[in-house]
This record gives structure tokens, sequence and C-alpha cells, in this order.
């Protein structure tokens, strides 16, 4: 019986600010937390989420893949990374190596030392830096730029990294673990509640999805929303399925749980854009 006490005791939540597990340790008893859980999926399928641990819903889903639905947001993307900002530079000249670049996102910005750069950010920078408004980070175009990066991106491997002679990188890695494990909302549930202690079980008619894997296929096309949607966009709406209330997308407390939460996937290749329910 997996308990989620017997995990949050595993991964040492910090303790009057001193870590009481390395992000290292963590990240191992993570991984064999879902293992064991799922003794039956191999490791580098939990990138497929709830489809991976229920083989009716994953029929569908493989057969919705075959014309997915992201394909559009792929094509927009492309054209949005082509096309000139009004002084005529592109995206390229901000990624010079080129749109695959996922992989290397969320990071520690040390020159900063008090920023996670995801993904997103790093897009509106580039678009602000270039004298362009930045975009809205839930769904729309940035949804669409991400696909068309995540699908060139495809197949790189997680491999965040946490600094472990950076304190404050330590104490921003720390803060997303706290997040993810903080009770919150009316009905006083924390994501590991969901995620952990009840991956694989029914709520309502759907299965709770394990959280290894979680960042990997991101960003998606819901049917519940019809449309794509950006990481940060789940995690608001999470929060506001608690009856909680939402942190701004792109703002600190999403961008520090992201950082933990993609560490946890280290090892995990990404398989973005993706479809869910």
């Amino acid at each position: 019986m997996h308990k989620i006490s017997t995990l949050i005791t595993a991964l040492g939540l910090t303790c009057g600010g001193v870590a009481l597990a390395t992000p290292q340790e963590d990240l191992a008893i993570w991984q064999s937390y879902f293992q064991q859980r799922f003794p039956d999926v191999p490791r580098k399928d939990f990138i497929n989420g709830v489809y991976a641990i229920d083989p009716v819903s994953r029929e569908s889903w493989e057969a919705i893949e075959e014309f997915p639905p992201y394909e559009m947001a792929i094509s927009k993307g492309e054209k949005m990374w082509n096309t000139p900002f009004a002084n005529g530079k592109t995206y390229q000249d901000c990624f010079p190596n080129g749109p695959a670049i996922a992989g290397k996102y969320p990071y520690w910005d040390k020159e900063r030392g008090m920023v996670v750069i995801t993904l997103p950010l790093a897009i509106n920078e580039c678009r602000e830096a270039n004298g362009e408004g930045p975009l809205k980070y839930k769904k729309g175009a940035i949804a669409d730029i991400l696909s068309y990066i995540q699908y060139q991106s495809r197949g790189q491997i997680t491999k965040v990294e946490i600094p472990e002679d950076d304190p404050k990188a330590l104490e921003t890695y720390e803060k997303g673990k706290q997040f993810y494990f903080a009770r919150r909302g009316q009905l006083n549930f924390s994501c590991a509640h969901c995620h952990a202690l009840n991956a694989g079980n029914l709520l309502r008619s759907d299965i709770l999805s394990p959280a290894f894997g979680h960042t990997t296929h991101f960003p998606v096309y819901r049917s519940k929303w019809g449309e794509m949607g950006t990481l940060h966009r789940r995690f608001w709406g999470c929060n506001k399925q608690v009856r909680a209330k939402p942190f701004r997308v792109q703002g600190e407390e999403y961008r520090n749980l992201e950082y933990f939460l993609t560490y946890m996937q280290n090892g995990l290749p990404l398989n973005g854009p993706g479809v869910r329910k």
C-alpha cells in the first residue's frame, strides 16, 4: 500500500530551511515509487500519462494520434518561427541552435540568481528584446510555437540540472517541492494527492494519471478545452479544481513548481505536443 506520507517522508521535505534530502536522492525515490506502484509499465512508457496505465483509453488515444489535433498548432508554430519580426530578425536570432531546444528548459539562470527560465518565458523575452509584445501564456500563439519547438525536440532526454553549489537554486527547487506537496484550496488537496497517492484511481469517470512523465508531452490538446494549452494552464486549472485561487501563470510559484516537477522526470524523453482527454 503506497501512502502519500511515506513518499513525503522519503523525499525529505525541508525543515527549518534545511533540505533533508538532496535532489538526486529525491529523484531516485520519486521514480522508484511510481515504478513500484505500476510494475507492469515500462519506464519509458510513463511519458504517455494515463495511457500508459489504462489499456482501454490507450486504444482510443492511439487512434486519435493517427490524425492528431495538434498538427495545425505545429504548422502555425513553424510559420511563427520563420516569420520575421518588425525589425527583420526572427526567433532564430534568439535561439541560434534552431527550434529543437525544448530539452534545455527549464533551467536556473545563475547570472540573475533568482530566475527559473522556462521555455515560454524565454520566448517572450526574445519577443520583447526585438520590440514585439509578449504572448499570453495559457493558450493561443504561445501554444502554437511551443508545439512546433516541442515537436522538433521529440526524443530529447529530460535533463534538468540543480546546481548544488548554488544555495538559491537549491532553495528554488525546494520551494517547488514544497508547492507540490502542500495542501491548498477548499478541498485541501495537494498535487500529490491526485497524482501520487491516487494515481491510477478513478475521479468521477477519469483515471488519475501518474505524476511520473507529466511534463514530457506539453503543450497538449485537451478534449475538455477543445484547443491547445500549456503546462502552466494545467497548473492553473488544477488549482481551480481544488477550489484554490490560482497563481499567476509563469509567475514565480508555477516556475518553481515546473523546475521541481521537470527535474523529477529526468531521463525520460520528450514526446510533445500531446493529446489528452
